[in-house]
């Protein structure tokens, strides 16, 4: 018993456990440089390791490469440092380069930094860092149209304060309808199922031209003009004249007592002379829009927005099935849809003021 005990306390003696905590590659090697200063050769070498340690802990060729280097006289037992990626990087750093260029991908974010592209995607998980496309916006605005849109903005806005004017306005825009909307889209299969096939819509889709007029009580007028047909000045000026016949009747008070506020972009046949003198005629007053403005017309950012998402997938056979649903979606909506999308002006103003002129998030 005594015998036994004395064995157990010989094997948790604390030189056992130093040999426990040594590497067994700085083991190996310190074998290697054994045998070398016996004189072995490295491969009867590398036979008497693998013979006690196992077959795979050490190949020829790596004892001949450490008693190489040391006929060299290096008896270094460990690995030289090597000029790769570091084990350790400071997570700030990833933070710098990352946001002097935030379209960096991992791998040129790891390169600069000399780690791996996995290395590099973990830290910016732990920066909260997230990829996203870029937002499209309408035109790259240079100074003199920011400072024409901070301008019109902040004029408009003070008007308003003083003269209650949104009732007034009556807006108007075009737009090319296509008749076959269909998209491609995503679809919700099994992982080994293959994906519907899907025809390329052609570079000259069917298409015809919507023109609208609207005010915050409902549509005025909209017309679809024929096949092939644009808008210009003459034409133009005749839907002009059909709007203010239709005006009368619709709200004869904004004609009568009070002047209507034209809400137009700048296109070539808005700002026509010919134009000009048709508004004149009619009594219209054209409230100033600043160019590459579409986040401040209520037809864009409000009504042609919200009857993209009604045609979407849908198809029509011919100009009569067109207009149809053009005059049902037009029907469907009731005054308070119309009155958002005018009383959301002075908001959009105030934000461009706060951008000093710029595009602002909607």
């Amino acid at each position: 018993m005594n015998r036994r005990l004395r064995r157990i306390n010989l094997m948790q003696s604390p030189s056992n456990c130093l040999v426990k905590m040594i590497p067994v590659e700085t083991q190996i090697r310190s074998i290697l440089l054994y045998e070398f200063k016996l004189g072995s050769k490295a491969a009867e070498t590398a036979r008497k390791i693998c013979s006690v340690f196992g077959e795979d802990v050490l190949s020829e060729r790596k004892a001949q490469f450490w008693f190489s280097k040391f006929r060299g006289g290096d008896v270094t037992l460990e690995d030289e440092a090597r000029s790769g990626r570091p084990t350790v990087v400071d997570k700030e750093d990833v933070r710098r380069v990352v946001e002097l260029d935030p379209r960096q991908s991992c791998s040129e974010i790891a390169s600069q930094l000399n780690i791996s592209a996995t290395t590099a995607w973990n830290y910016l998980k732990e920066l909260g860092k997230v990829k996203k496309l870029d937002k499209w916006i309408p035109h790259k605005l240079s100074d003199a149209n920011m400072l024409v849109r901070l301008t019109t903005a902040s004029s408009l806005t003070s008007r308003l304060k003083v003269e209650p004017f949104l009732n007034r306005i009556i807006t108007c825009d075009e737009k090319w309808v296509l008749y076959n909307n269909f998209r491609r889209s995503y679809q919700w299969l099994s992982a080994d199922e293959k994906p519907k096939q899907f025809p390329k819509p052609d570079l000259h889709p069917k298409k015809v031209l919507l023109i609208v007029f609207w005010t915050a009580k409902g549509i005025v007028h909209f017309e679809i003009l024929n096949q092939g047909q644009t808008i210009t000045a003459e034409v133009y000026c005749n839907i002009l004249d059909h709007c203010q016949s239709k005006l009368k009747t619709f709200d004869p008070c904004l004609v009568n007592r009070r002047r209507p506020l034209l809400l137009q972009d700048n296109a070539r046949p808005h700002t026509a002379k010919l134009t000009r003198e048709k508004l004149t005629e009619i009594g219209w007053e054209v409230l100033p829009h600043p160019p590459y403005s579409p986040d401040l017309s209520p037809t864009d950012y409000h009504l042609f927005r919200d009857l993209d998402n009604n045609l979407r997938q849908k198809c029509f056979q011919d100009r009569d099935n067109l207009i149809h649903e053009l005059t049902t979606y037009f029907c469907s909506k009731n005054q308070q849809f119309f009155k958002e999308g005018i009383w959301a002006l002075p908001s959009r103003w105030e934000k461009v003021t706060d951008c000093n002129g710029g595009y602002f998030d909607e």
